[in-house]
């Protein structure tokens, strides 16, 4: 059986696509306020962002003729890993996944998990760090099924004072 999707490294076309994505996902959960992710220069330079060292950022592709937004077409979603912000250097940050509506529950969120888990590992990070909030109920239950597990408090200074909901797991 084939998936349905593709899940490949961002490239410079994808940047406008990626941009579209979280400003579109985000205000859906209420995350477009000030402290939230969608207000982060980097998202509208996500490509030259994530090929600093130690990160990786990844797309999540359908077949063509499948609706997007502007920029690549069948780009649907994506999501990545970064050093925490002013945290320990072994930690990593699961950073900007989010996907349309049409990527969601077909397995994309997991299979994007295990490919930012496997490139965290392979970045030499020994524990994966998430900020999310209340509401994005699929989101934490797809967290949670991939060994992260709730801490009380953030970690590092991303600046995402928004976030209530705070996730880690060892790699």
């Amino acid at each position: 059986m084939t998936t349905p999707f593709l899940i490949r490294p961002i490239e410079p076309r994808d940047d406008s696509a990626i941009a579209a994505i979280i400003r579109a996902v985000m205000p859906e959960f209420g995350a477009d306020g000030e402290g939230f992710a969608i207000h982060d220069a980097e998202v509208d330079a996500m490509y030259a962002a994530y090929t600093r060292p130690r990160c990786a950022y990844f797309v999540v592709e359908m077949e063509t003729g499948t609706p997007s937004v502007a920029g690549s077409p069948g780009v649907v979603g994506g999501g990545g890993v970064a050093p925490l912000e002013h945290g320990d250097p072994d930690v990593c940050e699961l950073r900007k996944m989010y996907f349309l509506p049409q990527a969601r529950g077909i397995g994309a969120g997991g299979a994007m998990m295990v490919r930012c888990l496997d490139a965290a590992r392979a970045l030499g990070f020994k524990r994966c760090y998430l900020e999310t909030l209340t509401g994005m109920d699929a989101a934490q239950a797809l967290y949670r099924k991939h060994g992260f597990t709730p801490i009380c408090a953030p970690m590092g200074n991303t600046g995402h004072h928004g976030c209530d909901r705070w996730f880690i797991r060892d790699l």
